[in-house]
């Protein structure tokens, strides 16, 4: 939510509790208009940040696994579902 216009390009925001360590002014390029009919919110339970606020991508279980053969070795691969909420949910990766 906007709560005061500071110029005219900044915007001081409410966030949420959760969020106390980002600043709350906005430069109005890094804001996007909702058209949506009621409103969206992402939960943040489940979500892990760093210090910094960088969210953290865990994996959550392994869906399959696999051994690739080559001409004189063997790879085992493992298909593993992430808690990501962004990008792929699904990567392939080595076992080790």
């Amino acid at each position: 939510k906007v709560l005061e216009r500071i110029r005219d390009v900044a915007y001081k925001c409410n966030l949420p509790e959760e969020l106390s360590k980002v600043h709350n002014t906005f430069h109005v390029s890094d804001l996007k208009k909702c058209h949506a009919n009621e409103p969206l919110a992402v939960p943040l339970d489940g979500l892990h940040f760093d210090d910094k606020l960088h969210f953290m991508e865990e994996p959550i279980e392994i869906m399959d696994r696999e051994v690739k053969r080559l001409k004189r070795s063997q790879i085992p691969l493992v298909k593993i579902r992430w808690n990501s909420k962004r990008g792929p949910e699904f990567t392939q990766e080595r076992e080790d």
